[in-house]
């Protein structure tokens, strides 16, 4: 089990403190979902929803990004 979960409301990085997911949770989930990254997409899309929902001040662009914009 990971300590670089998200702290919410803040979405920040239990482990770190850096935004959630901040880069040792990204290598994590590179990992957990090798060979599958629809499925990290889906994940990560409905941690976005709901990160959203907390953090409405920040742009939708941003959060796509940090959430979304490096799956690859």
């Amino acid at each position: 089990m990971t300590t670089h979960g998200p702290v919410l409301p803040l979405w920040t990085c239990g482990g770190c403190s850096a935004p959630w997911p901040c880069a040792t949770r990204r290598k994590e989930l590179r990992a957990e979902f090798d060979g599958a990254p629809v499925s990290l997409a889906l994940y990560l899309g409905s941690y976005l929803v709901w990160a959203a929902e907390d953090l409405g001040h920040v742009p939708a662009g941003l959060l796509h990004q940090r959430f979304l914009g490096w799956v690859r």
